[in-house]
């Protein structure tokens, strides 16, 4: 591929950037907390990046949190 035929890729990051963000206000709002929530990197490292977002790790307290405002959603 030529570097002229080569999309933008500041569009999917920034996007990705911004879900990131509007999940972390969302779930804190809530009192959830996601320490290791971000854009994965290696997702990003492509010409064309599609870009992951990365929930990570949690611990149980913080999983039933979810537990529960997934319940509560739901009804």
């Amino acid at each position: 591929m030529a570097m002229s035929e080569r999309r933008p890729t500041g569009n999917a990051l920034g996007e990705a950037d911004d879900a990131v963000r509007a999940l972390d206000e969302g779930l804190r709002a809530h009192g959830i907390k996601l320490p290791s929530l971000g854009v994965d990197p290696v997702s990003c490292a492509r010409v064309d990046p599609q870009p992951l977002v990365e929930l990570g790790r949690c611990n149980l307290a913080t999983a039933r949190q979810l537990v529960d405002l997934l319940a509560r959603c739901g009804k």
